[in-house]
């Protein structure tokens, strides 16, 4: 079984939106993997999921089950095969929390696409829980398609 951990700064939104998006795709394509979220920070730990990312996905047809945020720790890196930041800053958080990425898990979701290296937009600030999914969505068919070919 794959393990993947999607990360963002509270957990509430990009993360969530990943790790339920993710879900469903592997579900339908018949994965042997198992998703969960985290954040970096703590200002949203036992908060449920954000009212934009739930209307979103209820919007797209996405199954949503209870989730409360919670944020990475240090052994997340041992339990998980990948672990998945949103955005630059997502990124120096998690190598803050987790050290150094000596075995190589650590990617940001548009890593997966043509997108190398570039950030999905936190919409939180921006308001716009369309722009996310799409962004999330084309990240999450990457990574389906790169777990298909490991075999």
């Amino acid at each position: 079984m794959i393990k993947i951990m999607f990360v963002c700064h509270g957990n509430i939104c990009r993360s969530t939106m990943a790790e339920f998006v993710m879900a469903d795709m592997v579900k339908k394509a018949g994965l042997d993997v198992m998703v969960d979220s985290s954040a970096t920070s703590r200002e949203e730990i036992g908060n449920g999921v954000h009212y934009g990312t739930l209307r979103k996905l209820k919007e797209v047809g996405v199954p949503v089950y209870a989730h409360y945020a919670k944020q990475l720790i240090k052994r997340d890196y041992r339990d998980f095969d990948y672990i998945i930041g949103m955005d630059s800053m997502n990124m120096r958080n998690i190598e803050r929390i987790i050290g150094k990425d000596t075995e190589n898990k650590v990617f940001m979701l548009l890593d997966f696409t043509e997108r190398k290296g570039q950030s999905i937009a936190d919409p939180w600030y921006t308001g716009n829980f369309d722009v996310t999914y799409d962004d999330i969505k084309e990240g999450c068919e990457g990574l389906v398609e790169y777990i298909k070919e490991l075999g």
